[in-house]
């Protein structure tokens, strides 16, 4: 049980919240430099506004690549 109301997301949430596969966010983080906001266990958590620098990274990636909006 979690004490944080709202814990910061790890990839694998970042990717599910998105609707993305988790290699496209880890691609993201990659290429867009992303330091993670911290740690928990082994997992990096990124903050919400990591989560839309991520989420806009997609969008500009798919636009690129003719792809979806």
């Amino acid at each position: 049980m979690s004490t944080h109301p709202n814990p910061l997301p790890t990839v694998g949430e970042i990717a599910r919240r998105l609707g993305q596969p988790v290699h496209r966010v880890e691609y993201a983080v990659r290429s867009r430099r992303l330091r993670a906001a911290g740690r928990a266990g082994g997992c990096r958590v990124f903050s919400e506004e990591q989560v839309a620098l991520i989420a806009s990274a997609l969008a500009e990636m798919d636009r690129r690549k003719g792809g979806a909006p």
